[in-house]
């Protein structure tokens, strides 16, 4: 063996400069989806609005993952994590310049998120799906679980540089997001390795591409089981951070409360992702999910009964640590068992089953909000969890599946 393959994670160049640009991108994702609900709600806006954005931002998790993981797969996933750079970075800087001159309209805000939203899709299947040509076989439960920890971090401190960039002017934090966007390009023109094996030149009906994602995934049982309970408690927590929103504001808090939430939240996802791969090692993938779910029944009912940041800082932090737990776990699977020339649209059958409902989380959490008190919302999207949690223990696909040795082919 050579001296090239045993060396560790930590040297391999490509990796690192595809970590550090998904990870600015992620970054500049947080700051604005933290900022699209405070301009709503602070400036003049209401939560329906604010819902109304969100939907727009996570409508494309519906509309674009199955095409997108068809082009994935056929494209080159370089250019087009490129392209979506440079997509998100002249949208967002939009509104800068938008709000430079003191302009706040609601449908420039929406489209722009629908954009904004549908790139992160082609840039994070794409980037998903590279990892493995990236990192030697050995590495991907180590590469993924940084990744996971990476986006954790992003939230980390995404959360509370967009409530501070936002306090000190109001187009500061699409400035930040539009230039973190371009040096994240950069990055990508640096790496040397190829993000895809080699593909056959010969293309095929896009319906009859998605409908192979469709019918591979729909056959593993286990994958199909995990990726629709998950997907239901991600319609719940869409709901739980638009409810944080108004209590806070209810409370007389300020976006800065907001932000130091966020980021109790992101400390406690960075642990449990960088603790990931230790549970991999450990823990068949089921027992992650139930274990996960019955934390999040527990935690979930504590919202409705504070208001007190720190308090609601730490019941967010175990949330998020349980929650990067998952990703991880998921991650691994996924790319252990998916062939390479399946890994987009797989990832996109995935992504729709898991987060293609988000969109309506959003809208539904700006309804409910509207016409129900915040404790009742959070009570309701409780007893929902509970019930989740008490599928996924019933569901014996869930319990007793292992992970593969090696990678599908």
């Amino acid at each position: 063996m050579s001296v090239t393959e045993t060396r560790p994670l930590r040297h391999n160049r490509d990796f690192r400069l595809l970590w550090a640009g998904a990870g600015i991108s992620a970054l500049g994702g947080t700051i604005t989806s933290v900022t699209y609900p405070l301009l709503m709600i602070w400036y003049g806006g209401s939560p329906v609005q604010a819902g109304l954005v969100g939907f727009a931002a996570l409508l494309p998790m519906l509309l674009l993952q199955l095409p997108a993981g068809v082009f994935v797969d056929r494209w080159d996933r370089r250019r087009v994590m490129i392209v979506c750079d440079a997509v998100s970075f002249v949208s967002i800087g939009s509104v800068a310049i938008s709000l430079l001159f003191g302009t706040l309209w609601l449908p420039h805000l929406l489209v722009v998120a629908f954009l904004e939203g549908s790139a992160q899709i082609f840039y994070r299947l794409s980037e998903r799906a590279a990892v493995r040509n990236v990192v030697r076989p050995e590495h991907l439960p180590a590469a993924l679980s940084q990744n996971e920890a990476r986006s954790r971090a992003a939230g980390l401190l995404g959360q509370p540089l967009g409530s501070a960039l936002f306090a000190l002017v109001r187009w500061a934090p699409f400035v930040f997001t539009a230039i973190g966007h371009l040096i994240a390009l950069v990055t990508l023109l640096l790496i040397r390795k190829e993000f895809q094996t080699t593909r056959e030149s010969g293309r095929r009906d896009v319906r009859a591409e998605i409908a192979e994602g469709v019918g591979w995934l729909l056959r593993q049982r286990f994958l199909r089981s995990a990726v629709l309970l998950v997907g239901c408690t991600n319609i719940l927590f869409q709901i739980l951070s638009l409810s944080l929103a108004v209590t806070i504001k209810n409370h007389g808090g300020s976006p800065a409360v907001i932000g130091v939430i966020g980021a109790a939240s992101g400390v406690g996802g960075v642990l449990g992702a960088m603790s990931g791969s230790w549970f991999v090692r450990r823990l068949r993938p089921g027992v992650v999910i139930i274990v996960v779910f019955a934390v999040w029944a527990a935690f979930m009912p504590l919202i409705a009964l504070t208001a007190n940041p720190v308090l609601l800082g730490a019941v967010f932090a175990g949330m998020s640590f349980a929650g990067a737990l998952i990703n991880v776990m998921a991650g691994v699977y996924q790319v252990q068992v998916t062939p390479d020339e399946m890994q987009g649209r797989v990832g996109s059958v995935a992504g729709l089953l898991s987060s293609g409902a988000n969109s309506f989380g959003a809208l539904t959490a700006g309804f409910l909000l509207a016409s129900l008190s915040v404790g009742s919302t959070v009570l309701g999207v409780s007893a929902v969890m509970a019930l989740l949690a008490v599928t996924a223990w019933l569901t014996p696909v869930i319990r007793t599946t292992q992970y593969r040795e090696g990678v599908s082919t």
